[in-house]
């Protein structure tokens, strides 16, 4: 059977558990050094301390009292004891209180900033890749829980490596064939461990599918998004019904892994506890203490305490750190193929001015998404001379809203090329490129920052060209705090909220605000009422009187003042000219402006 490009691709690229966990560690250690070296210090305090008072700490106690020696002797020992013990809690409790916290918070933010960097120089063509992108969520949703996983993970496993070699040093000096029966007996019973873990590992995995589930059910009776269409539905019951079902679901799957898990466990326990701590390890000892004198009463205890420690210490090496290791080590391997992935749109060696507007040509432009097999551009041809307002028309698909994200370099194009001033744009480096254009999407967005902030898209906005980039874009909703008025809540209990015509206002200031020879506006009125749009418009064309302006519109009464409309349809320009010329052509054009004319006459009559 042969395997596909895309999965022999994923073969080749995956890495070996231990990698990707050296990997992770050897990141984190290069942000925060002294947090990697405090936890793996902090897995040796927390374990160690106890499991060595548990062997030496009794047996000497045990030998002190059985010799006859003086008892105050034990009094030191345990005052000694006591103090190893409170000693390494508080060295624990000072190392999580007074700089954990902090550092883990500052490895959070390095690492997070470290995928945001990454994330923001990933072309567009990377989050329409369904395998690339549902990877990128993952890996930024799972960041902080890898850091956290990770290092307690490590610090467990150091603390029971250090753990293991000293007790199992110690049983070794006391006799070496405790030690031979205490790894027998383990190793013996090690399948039963390793298939108890696998259990609970694929309980676990069904646990999170199923709570998914269930979470869901909370998305909707929490999140604003859902609220309105509860409230004026009956759907609020079918919801209930099904997340009953969701919580059966979950319970099932509980009493499904139940019997099994509770069975191994039971084998485990009887086992290793029972037929090897209880029986064949006793025996010996009490062989060795009664009959051949060998080990006295304290060694019998230290090693019996030791026998129970190195079995949790292997059982926790070979099993569950392993399962765990392997689960964050899948995590990791995306995260790792997340900051390696590569962008296809390259720096050119040239620095674009942004001027004054020059000539843009568009030659034989054609252009096809990733995994389509057809192109949504066919051989684009066109010529925008400076300060010229170019119009974009046509149905939805038509591939408008394409070739202005091809004009931005947010693609690059599958054939053909983009001039400007007679320089391919690839020539350029993408930055100053884009700095070039001031744009506003059909899909804006609005920043949880100030109003200022917002317009300006910058961390230091000039307040009156912000206010003046708002007044040509008709904002006119009064701010508590001029520009520095915060948007949204997310940081600001008192940020306001805006409705959907305001924040795209919001967003047309944009264009006015940034010193910029061109400017490309798509859909730029599609959230406002008809005179809202005719004032926009008006405000537009005279605050953009010296930029050359490309925009997409439906409603074509924003066309009529173009200089040249071009009228596109299954990715093709199919007419250009101006509104008049158009016109009297009677095609495309003609047709969609008078239906859209009739709608606004027929409902004035």
């Amino acid at each position: 059977m042969k395997l596909s490009k895309s999965v022999k691709k994923e073969k080749e690229t995956q890495h070996s558990m231990f990698s990707n966990i050296m990997f992770i560690l050897g990141v984190m250690f290069k942000l925060s050094p002294a947090l990697v070296i405090g936890e793996l210090v902090n897995g040796v305090i927390r374990i160690l301390p106890g499991r060595l008072v548990s062997v030496i700490g009794i047996k000497y106690i045990i030998d002190v009292v059985t010799s006859g020696e003086r008892l105050e002797r034990i009094y030191y020992a345990v005052g000694l004891i006591a103090a190893i013990i409170v000693g390494g809690r508080v060295l624990t409790l000072i190392f999580r209180e007074f700089y954990w916290n902090m550092a883990r918070e500052r490895l959070y933010y390095r690492l997070n900033k470290q995928l945001y960097e990454k994330a923001k120089s990933l072309d567009l063509e990377s989050y329409d890749n369904p395998e690339f992108y549902n990877n990128f969520i993952l890996t930024i949703e799972s960041s902080s829980e890898n850091i956290q996983g990770i290092l307690g993970m490590i610090q467990w496993y150091v603390g029971n490596i250090v753990s293991f070699i000293t007790i199992a040093s110690i049983i070794f000096t006391i006799d070496p064939w405790c030690l031979v029966i205490i790894l027998g007996v383990v190793i013996a019973f090690m399948p039963i461990s390793r298939k108890l873990s696998k259990l609970q590992y694929e309980r676990r995995i069904d646990n999170t599918k199923y709570h998914r589930r269930s979470d869901y059910f909370q998305r909707i009776f929490y999140l604003q998004d859902y609220a309105k269409e509860v409230r004026m539905n009956n759907i609020t019951p079918l919801l209930l019904e099904r997340y009953n079902d969701a919580a059966d679901d979950v319970i099932d799957n509980q009493r499904r892994y139940y019997k099994k898990i509770s069975f191994f466990t039971g084998m485990q326990e009887i086992g290793v506890q029972g037929l090897g701590f209880m029986f064949v390890l006793p025996l010996y000892l009490g062989y060795c203490v009664l009959i051949k004198q060998t080990l006295s009463a304290g060694d019998f205890v230290a090693t019996f305490n030791g026998a129970y420690s190195i079995a949790m210490s292997i059982n926790f090496l070979t099993i569950w750190a392993i399962a765990r290791f392997s689960e964050q080590a899948k995590t990791i391997d995306k995260y790792r193929g997340f900051l390696k992935s590569d962008f296809k749109i390259k720096d050119g060696e040239k620095t674009a001015e942004a001027g004054k507007p020059k000539t843009i040509e568009i030659k034989n432009l054609s252009f096809t998404y990733p995994g389509n097999s057809e192109p949504t551009l066919k051989n684009i041809n066109m010529t925008v001379k400076p300060y010229e307002k170019i119009a974009l028309v046509g149905y939805n698909g038509a591939g408008k809203t394409t070739l202005t994200n091809l004009l931005l370099r947010l693609y690059d194009a599958t054939s053909g090329e983009i001039l400007v001033d007679g320089e391919n744009i690839k020539e350029v480096t993408v930055n100053s490129h884009r700095n070039r254009f001031a744009a506003v999407f059909q899909d804006f967005q609005t920043f949880a920052c100030t109003v200022g902030e917002n317009v300006a898209l910058d961390v230091d906005p000039d307040k009156n060209r912000v206010l003046e980039a708002l007044g040509h874009s008709g904002f006119s909703k009064e701010l508590p705090n001029g520009t520095d008025t915060e948007l949204l809540r997310e940081f600001e209990d008192s940020g306001i909220m805006l409705s959907g015509g305001e924040s795209q206002k919001v967003a047309v200031a944009r264009a006015f605000y940034k010193d910029c020879p061109y400017v490309i506006l798509d859909e730029p009125s599609a959230n406002l009422d008809p005179i809202a749009e005719y004032n926009l418009n008006k405000a537009m064309m005279e605050a953009a009187e010296h930029k050359t302006v490309i925009f997409i519109s439906h409603r074509l009464s924003t066309t009529v003042n173009a200089d040249r409309i071009y009228v596109m349809e299954n990715g093709e320009i199919i007419d250009c000219g101006s509104h008049d010329e158009l016109m009297a052509k009677n095609g495309t054009y003609a047709y969609m402006f008078k239906l859209q004319a009739e709608k606004y006459t027929s409902v004035e009559d």
